[in-house]
């Protein structure tokens, strides 16, 4: 068993990629969909946009599993928490490539989204209990990671395998994947100690820390931009700055390269200074995405700006550190709503972004609905400090007096 006696791993990095390939695996589940609708449509026999019903089903079961899971596995031990999970995750996949008809396979997306926030989640408290406490951001960064290459390489690759063999080939590859996570998990990552207090009625008293919520509304509506301008990325470098279709693929390289090198980068900020890192890096969100409103003019500038927003990603692993320090003894919950947060972000962008565009704006305003997102992000987390120096105020008198 790789572990020590003071429950940090011998091995991090193994473990750490072991469980970036659970969320390899998630995220070419969740964006690969995307490349396939017109396969899915036809074989399906329903229209494109009724795919997006899956696409929405898939959504809402990562809504729904976070919060779900996370309380009633309150007391299941995490390594065999991640376990069950994969194996769940797999039988959706796996499920969905046999699927009979349309509706049926909705259902089966809502199934395999279901592990997906209490995935990442648990991984994160996981990976950040496998090392010292000063490089937990950038263990969870690295754990993060595989979502990041599943947008460089999983996704492209299952939508070329996709069209090429059927789409079925590139869910049915998705549980392969989560089948062999499974197993490393069991080989590689480490078990950690089994709190005997934990339950579900404590894993729910996250949803009313103050401190908690906050954290999740930033998530939520400042991760936004990202999508809002993602969502529509390919219509926009098409439509308004000419782009042949063609470079497709390479829009996704870029945005992908954008999203590795934003969590990285994210993950040292917020080892050095969490609560600097967290307000600088919805600045950035800000800026470039207000700047790609201009950038997507033109060809080449849009490309570089679609990568500039790609380093939004950077936001992922301060928010989930932040979420750690203030969850309390409901870390399970609180890691996981994150990532559900950031599936409503997803939402929230793309919405806002299509009301803009049917409003009659331009495809590129799709960056100026991003700056608000993340300035409005950004007065959320400045309440919520402005919150907790209030909250500590009472007690600075005393303490003082005391000196």
């Amino acid at each position: 068993m790789q572990e020590s006696s003071s429950g940090l791993a011998r091995n991090p990095r193994l473990a750490e990629f072991v469980l970036a390939l659970g969320g390899f695996g998630i995220g070419t589940s969740e964006f690969v969909i995307m490349g396939l609708m017109n396969r899915v449509a036809e074989d399906l026999a329903v229209t494109v946009p009724q795919v997006g019903y899956a696409i929405s089903s898939y959504a809402l079961g990562v809504v729904v599993g976070a919060p779900l899971i996370s309380a009633l596995a309150a007391r299941v031990p995490k390594r065999a928490l991640l376990i069950a999970l994969m194996l769940v995750f797999a039988v959706g996949n796996i499920a969905s490539a046999m699927a009979p008809g349309f509706w049926s396979f909705v259902g089966l997306r809502f199934l395999a989204g279901l592990p997906h926030g209490a995935y990442f989640g648990v991984a994160a408290l996981v990976a950040a209990g496998a090392v010292p406490v000063d490089q937990r951001a950038r263990a969870i960064a690295r754990v993060m990671m595989g979502l990041t290459v599943a947008i460089l390489i999983g996704a492209p690759l299952g939508t070329w395998a996709g069209n090429l063999f059927g789409w079925q080939i590139a869910f049915a590859g998705v549980g392969v994947i989560a089948l062999l996570t499974a197993l490393l998990i069991r080989l590689c990552v480490p078990v950690q100690p089994f709190d005997a207090q934990a339950s579900p009625l404590r894993e729910l008293s996250a949803l009313v820390k103050q401190r908690v919520l906050v954290t999740i509304a930033i998530a939520c509506i400042g991760c936004g931009g990202m999508f809002s301008i993602f969502s529509y990325v390919m219509p926009t470098l098409t439509q308004q700055a000419g782009m042949r279709e063609a470079l497709g693929p390479l829009v996704l390289v870029i945005f992908g390269l954008g999203s590795i090198a934003g969590n990285l980068v994210g993950g040292r900020m917020a080892d050095k200074n969490l609560m600097r890192a967290i307000p600088t890096i919805l600045v950035w969100c800000a800026v470039v995405q207000g700047l790609f409103y201009f950038a997507a003019n033109q060809v080449w500038s849009g490309l570089l700006f679609v990568g500039l927003v790609g380093t939004s990603m950077a936001l992922a692993p301060s928010l989930q550190t932040r979420l750690m320090d203030v969850a309390e003894d409901a870390q399970t919950m609180a890691a996981s709503m994150n990532h559900a947060a950031f599936n409503g972000a997803n939402a929230l962008g793309a919405w806002l972004a299509g009301l803009v565009i049917s409003a009659g704006f331009s495809w590129s305003s799709t960056g100026l609905v991003g700056t608000g997102l993340a300035l409005c992000g950004l007065v959320i987390f400045a309440w919520g400090r402005w919150l907790e120096k209030r909250a500590e105020a009472p007690r600075q008198p005393v303490a003082q007096g005391h000196k």
